[in-house]
């Protein structure tokens, strides 16, 4: 059985794997900084552990949108593709809900990719329902 626990530093290089199974291009580098600079009550990074080697990670953070009442939003989830279907993502899931609760967030978000149903039925299965659809844009700044 998988232990839940809080992130360290050490395991960005694992989490950074894990990202990349997911097609997520995020460096160790950065994924250590973000575990250092998550203030506890703004966000938190929870990994899965059996037998000291990382399973699956879940970030969630306090969303900074002013529109709406406060609310948590899952910044990530990835669960190693060996291990899918074990229950991790749910623990890690619940997890992330008892973070949101205990941090006066009556309501918790998670965004997947269009392509990505099985994880859609997997969040539909956990009780959460389809807010709306929608496109991402980006513009990137130019160093010029």
């Amino acid at each position: 059985m998988d232990m839940i626990r809080g992130a360290r530093r050490e395991d960005a290089p694992r989490l950074a794997q894990l990202a990349g199974d997911l097609g997520y291009g995020i460096g160790s580098a950065s994924i250590s900084a973000a575990i250092d600079r998550l203030q506890p009550n703004e966000g938190a990074i929870y990994v899965a552990e059996e037998d000291e080697h990382l399973t699956a990670w879940i970030h969630v953070y306090r969303s900074p949108v002013i529109q709406t009442e406060p609310f948590a939003e899952v910044g990530g989830l990835v669960v190693d593709p060996q291990k899918r279907g074990a229950g991790i993502g749910r623990r890690l899931l619940e997890t992330a809900e008892q973070w949101a609760s205990a941090n006066g967030l009556a309501a918790i978000r998670v965004r997947s990719n269009i392509v990505r149903s099985n994880a859609h039925l997997f969040y539909e299965r956990l009780g959460y329902d389809l807010e709306k659809t929608s496109y991402t844009f980006i513009k990137r700044r130019s160093d010029d």
